[in-house]
């Protein structure tokens, strides 16, 4: 999808106005209805099509955006049903619940909130993928959330803020990389420049997790903590040892290994600790857990709550969503309409601000569009990086306007990339966190502003010397 492939079957207004067609159709789905976000893509996909062939557009075009739309999707579909096996595989072996026995016992739920997005910080700088970190530590942080009475949506939310503050300031994250590289800059002159707006927004969401968290603890969560404490003791696999396979995923991915073999290295060791702390298990059994999840047979309904997740086919209600969502994509940028709505915005870059403000606005428009991570810094990146040059600005605010609005972003849309996967693995619909995930929201704001104030704007020297 990156390539010029695109023609252009619509004027700019045609583009605008289907293009709202197509965001208040799946608003209104999903809002409205309260459908699942498949139906109103799928309508969206018959909606393009036929306007497709209205316009001349041949199905070999159209096809072949679907087929450029879905490829980047490929990979990330594949990491989905890696994640949904690892998840599985380390309740079979005491992984995740000893992790919340541990949890248990060194946090409280008056400071559970912030704790979770420290936490969720550290884990995602040091692995640099957000997701990896909300499908690891986040999946025990929302359980002990749970456990103590707090609501699911905030927990979400200081797990996905955290964990992308990682992502963000990783030099271990994709996006990370991606962005410098897009704008010919150093990587660590990249991560720097970030700290403008991350930081700040860190800050203002550590103390809104301090405010909403001190005051909404469940009278009896530190009873209900020690009761689930005391049952995973009694019934689920609480060792040390149980600790080898996070412990080896995190220092894989320091080492700068792909995503891929990371996770089959967690889920292979998972497996041979599962086997060695529970001996009694058969293939058969771990065969199953793969596919279906770890089912908790205890009991104890809390305890089963809890323990009762993951597997290949916990994913494929993901898997489906972001293979509509992706041949959408590829659909609306085939047919020329993603640049002509970007054409559209060239005429409000006449200033600094206003320049920032658009590769903002573009980035969380694609990201809407889309749903794709990468393109939403690729795409407005390479539509703006001239204009950049002609206002005399430096390319690290580029890079970090597509970040803080290109990366974060994503997981805030329902059918996007992270939202979908991050809804399931946490349990938590997309709308019910998105007004928790207060640094994702932070930051996009924070850029603009930053933008139209020219506080930690940099200029070309030769411009400078010249005033």
């Amino acid at each position: 999808m990156q390539e010029d492939t695109t023609e252009h079957f619509f004027t700019k207004a045609q583009a605008l106005l289907l293009t709202l067609l197509l965001l208040g159709l799946i608003g209104s789905f999903i809002i409205k209805l309260e459908a699942p976000p498949h139906v109103p893509l799928l309508l969206c996909i018959f909606l393009l099509i036929i306007v497709g062939f209205l316009k001349k557009a041949n199905w070999k075009t159209m096809e072949q955006g679907i087929i450029d739309g879905v490829r980047p999707g490929l990979v990330p579909i594949l990491i989905f049903l890696l994640i949904g096996t690892l998840i599985g595989v380390w309740m079979a072996s005491g992984t995740v619940p000893t992790m919340m026995v541990y949890g248990f016992s060194v946090l409280s739920a008056h400071y559970f909130l912030p704790a979770a997005l420290v936490i969720s910080a550290i884990v995602g700088t040091c692995i640099g993928s957000s997701l990896t970190t909300a499908a690891t530590i986040g999946v025990a942080l929302m359980g002990m959330g749970t456990v103590m009475g707090i609501n699911p949506a905030w927990v979400a939310g200081a797990v996905i803020s955290g964990a992308f503050f990682g992502d963000k300031m990783s030099p271990l994250s994709d996006t990370t990389n991606l962005a410098p590289t897009l704008a010919r800059i150093d990587l660590f002159t990249h991560i720097r420049h970030l700290l403008w707006t991350t930081v700040p927004a860190l800050l203002i969401s550590l103390v809104l997790f301090f405010f909403i968290g001190s005051g909404n603890v469940a009278p009896d969560s530190t009873a209900q903590v020690e009761s689930l404490r005391q049952a995973l003791e009694q019934h689920a696999i609480i060792h040390p040892a149980a600790l080898i396979p996070p412990v080896l995923l995190f220092i894989l991915a320091m080492l700068r290994i792909p995503a891929v073999p990371t996770l089959i290295a967690g889920i292979l060791s998972g497996i041979a600790i599962a086997f060695w702390l529970n001996p009694v298990m058969t293939a058969g059994q771990m065969a199953t857990i793969i596919q279906n999840g770890f089912v908790s047979e205890t009991g104890i309904k809390a305890v089963d709550s809890l323990l009762t997740r993951g597997g290949m086919q916990s994913m494929m209600f993901s898997v489906s969503l972001i293979f509509l969502a992706l041949s959408m994509g590829g659909l609306l940028y085939r047919l020329g309409i993603i640049n002509r709505l970007m054409e559209m915005i060239h005429r409000f870059i006449a200033t600094q601000g206003r320049l920032i403000a658009s590769t903002a606005l573009s980035s969380i428009g694609i990201n809407v569009l889309l749903g794709e991570q990468y393109l939403s810094i690729v795409l407005p990146g390479n539509a703006f990086a001239q204009q950049y040059e002609k206002l005399g600005l430096e390319r690290k605010n580029m890079a970090r306007v597509l970040e803080d609005a290109g990366t974060v972003v994503n997981p805030l849309v329902p059918w996007s990339v992270c939202g979908v996967f991050l809804s399931g693995v946490l349990g938590v619909p997309t709308i019910d966190y998105l007004p928790f995930a207060f640094f994702c929201l932070l930051c996009p704001i924070l850029t603009i502003l930053l933008g139209f104030t020219g506080i930690g704007i940099t200029k070309k020297q030769e411009n400078k010397a010249s005033l």
